[in-house]
């Protein structure tokens, strides 16, 4: 499933989804790269 994230205040990344952490946080690879962030919530 793709995810997106957000890394720091103004860059975003989306990949397939690999964990979510317990801090809310999710972890989602890239290629060979895994990234980790706050995921982006769908708008209402």
């Amino acid at each position: 499933m793709l995810k997106t994230i957000v890394i720091g205040s103004c860059m975003s990344v989306q990949g397939v989804l690999e964990k979510t952490l317990p801090d809310g946080r999710i972890a989602i690879r890239v290629g060979d790269r895994i990234f980790t962030g706050a995921p982006v919530l769908k708008a209402a």
